[in-house]
């Protein structure tokens, strides 16, 4: 075999496996689709898919309606997700974004973590809002009465920080695993109508413990 054929031989199986390579690299439309079909995409975990779902946006509202949801996007936060549109009773359709029950202390922790959020805005602080676990604890140490036990209201602030990080609302900061982010993309989820009808919810437990607390 001549020198110029192996050459062009070896060419020729590099070619294809760079060709291998590509086919197997998914399309940013796939990519984009996939990663808001699992949750919440937003600018600084995800810089690249963020930036496809913006440029890919037209075709993706197109893509999820048919599965009956709406594509929400918020640049100047820089977060999108998926949310259901209202069912029609005419043409139901499988639930494919799953509503989350949310206990009364995750509700509350989210209330909490929302109002904190409102006041750092209005404060025109640069920069991200970021609480201690301790500052958590204080916070919603405030709503009990005084009798609770405090290791009981510890470990209860602790499952409700964990379930919001499931959530993507808050985001453990590795060099200070005491600390926690605060995702904007909660101010999507938690408006001012959920906060009213929670506040008046919560100004009735309040009213209830301390009942409970002088009977």
């Amino acid at each position: 075999m001549s020198a110029s054929t192996s050459a062009a031989g070896g060419r020729a199986a590099q070619a294809a496996a760079t060709g291998a390579t590509t086919a197997r690299e998914p399309a940013p439309m796939t990519v984009a689709a996939v990663a808001l079909m699992r949750g919440v995409v937003d600018r600084e975990s995800a810089e690249k898919v963020w930036l496809a779902v913006l440029q890919l946006q037209n075709q993706l509202r197109d893509h999820v309606g048919v599965l009956g949801l709406d594509l929400i996007i918020d640049e100047a936060e820089g977060y999108a997700y998926l949310r259901s549109r209202p069912d029609d009773p005419d043409a139901p359709l499988p639930r494919l974004v799953p509503r989350h029950r949310l206990s009364f202390s995750v509700s509350l922790l989210l209330a909490v973590l929302r109002k904190a959020l409102a006041e750092f805005d209005a404060s025109a602080v640069e920069g991200r809002l970021v609480l201690t676990r301790d500052r958590l604890v204080d916070e919603l140490r405030t709503f009990r009465p005084a009798s609770t036990n405090e290791a009981k209201l510890v470990d209860e602030v602790d499952r409700s920080i964990r379930r919001a990080v499931d959530l993507g609302f808050l985001k453990v900061l590795p060099k200070d695993p005491g600390s926690y982010e605060v995702r904007r993309i909660l101010k999507a989820f938690v408006d001012g109508q959920w906060l009213a009808e929670f506040d008046s919810k919560l100004a009735a437990y309040v009213r209830i413990a301390k009942g409970e607390e002088t009977a």
